[in-house]
């Protein structure tokens, strides 16, 4: 189709540069209220203005910058009752999902489908990959695998909306925390990683223990960034 492979460039493009600017918030080398305008991160990249504005704007349409008229655009800055909030709304997604594998939409039997026995021991293996990491104390690895795991167990649920409503949340959650942690010289065993905990736990269909898990995590994560926010 004509023009078809320009726009198909265009977009891949958008993308590319959306999935840089926010690893580069993530890992804090973006840092909150930093400003830029579309001029530098073009030229930073070497592409033209377009598809950075289109992935500046989208960005800005999941929570992770604001746009300054006629100044450009700076990382939003997330206080800690922002980030309550976002744990409160994550746990909402959660829950329902579970509400809907105890109502019968189940993620597996022994014996039922084979396809998900696998989808399930693939997202333990990203589970265990994320729990060695947090161990470890290593956020940037931590950060990759969590978003991984929390995605792929979303999509054994079988509805995207939810899985992708999720995934928009955990990143923002991310972002809100990652200036606290890496202020922190030392975080090994001091972030969460009962993921596999939580991946036997639904496999067995145990939802009052999978609740309990995140109930936990909710608990410890909130802690954890309210005492850093203070420091």
């Amino acid at each position: 189709m004509p023009g078809s492979s320009g726009a198909v460039t265009r977009s891949t493009l958008r993308q590319q540069i959306a999935d840089a600017l926010r690893d580069e918030v993530l890992a804090g080398r973006l840092q909150p209220g930093q400003e830029f305008t579309v001029k530098e991160i073009a030229e930073q990249y070497g592409v033209s203005a377009t598809p950075v504005r289109e992935a500046l704007v989208d960005l800005s349409a999941q929570g992770l910058l604001d746009a300054d008229q006629h100044r450009g655009f700076h990382v939003h800055e997330y206080s800690f009752a922002d980030y309550r909030g976002i744990v409160e709304a994550r746990s909402l997604v959660t829950d329902g999902m579970f509400h809907a594998l105890h109502a019968g939409h189940e993620l597996m039997r022994p014996g039922d489908d084979p396809r998900r026995a696998v989808a399930l021991a693939g997202v333990r293996r990203r589970g265990e990959e994320a729990q060695r990491s947090a161990l470890a104390g290593d956020v940037t690895v931590l950060i990759g695998y969590d978003l991984r795991f929390w995605r792929e167990l979303g999509f054994l649920f079988g509805n995207p909306y939810l899985t992708d409503f999720l995934h928009r949340l955990r990143v923002q959650s991310w972002v809100c925390v990652v200036q606290h942690l890496r202020r922190m010289t030392e975080l090994r065993g001091r972030l969460w990683s009962d993921h596999t905990d939580l991946v036997d736990a639904l496999a067995l269909l145990d939802i009052s223990a999978a609740h309990s898990i995140v109930a936990a995590y909710n608990t410890h994560s909130l802690a954890l960034i309210e005492r850093l926010a203070d420091d």
